[in-house]
């Protein structure tokens, strides 16, 4: 099992920034990619960005690209998700996920077999 702890989350103002973390324990060795989804109220989760563990591969949504970078920290399994020029709609419980098989395209709810218990994000305008 690997289990998955979000933080940073909080509520800040449009243009502001916030850094969100994932810290990975357990059978870590068995995960390949790491992702952050975010589900905002009445809409169905969906793909932020993803980052291998192995190389240095990243996958962003086109609406987060040029605002969120995200990136890790292998020897403590921790993934982060630099978010900056928030705006309204980036608002959304943010949720970090771990596939345990190599992924062509990790972006896919489906395709992630671990998820954290999420963290809430609100900006407001």
């Amino acid at each position: 099992q690997v289990r998955l702890v979000e933080s940073g989350g909080g509520l800040v103002q449009a243009g502001d920034s916030l850094r969100l973390a994932c810290a990975a324990s357990g059978r870590t060795f068995s995960v390949y990619d790491i992702g952050w989804f975010r589900q905002a109220p009445g809409k169905e989760r969906e793909f932020v960005a993803s980052i291998s563990l192995s190389g240095d591969s990243t996958y962003y949504a086109d609406s987060v690209k040029g605002r969120f970078t995200i990136s890790k920290d292998n020897p403590k399994i921790t993934v982060y998700l630099q978010m900056n020029s928030l705006k309204p709609e980036d608002t959304a419980v943010y949720y970090c996920a771990a596939a345990r098989t190599r992924l062509t395209a990790p972006v896919a709810v489906s395709s992630f077999d671990y998820w954290g218990q999420g963290t809430q994000v609100t900006v407001s305008s």
